[in-house]
């Protein structure tokens, strides 16, 4: 399956790819399955707000494809905040998202970031960042309708 697997940093055109990927699985990130609160996440992970991402400095995004097929999306923030991080669930548990994470780090890494990363992590998700070296820092929080474990890892460990 994940022989024709291809990783490639995003263009403005795959906005509408991902912010589709991004919306199916959304809901894993929110306090309210209905979005009740969660309004400014839900606009940040429109169309129009992905394409202004890829198109600025601060934003790495990578996608993933097999065959053809988007698979995932990654993004870092200012080489050092993974923002987002989504596979989509027809390709769960083929280590999309450490292939991903991989690539990012590379890239993060080539610009300069010694290794040290934060993310703020779905409930859902703890199990794989945790699996990648990443630790919580803190106690699961809910901000803005969106439920999280900030979550990190250091150069150094």
């Amino acid at each position: 399956m994940t022989k024709n697997l291809a990783i490639q940093l995003a263009r403005e055109a795959d906005s509408e790819i991902i912010a589709e990927l991004v919306q199916s699985v959304a809901h894993y990130c929110l306090s309210d399955p209905s979005g009740s609160g969660a309004e400014g996440f839900i606009n940040s992970i429109s169309q129009e707000s992905i394409s202004k991402y890829i198109n600025s400095a601060d934003f790495i995004y990578a996608l993933c494809f097999i065959n053809s097929k988007l698979a995932g999306v990654a993004a870092l923030r200012n080489n050092t905040h993974i923002y987002h991080l989504f596979v989509n669930p027809d390709f769960h548990r083929l280590g999309i998202g450490r292939k991903l994470w991989q690539f990012l780090k590379s890239e993060a890494e080539n610009l300069g970031n010694p290794g040290s990363f934060t993310v703020n992590s779905s409930i859902f998700a703890v199990p794989v960042y945790s699996a990648f070296g990443f630790v919580p820092v803190g106690e699961p929080q809910v901000k803005n309708g969106v439920q999280f474990q900030p979550m990190q890892i250091s150069a150094n460990g």
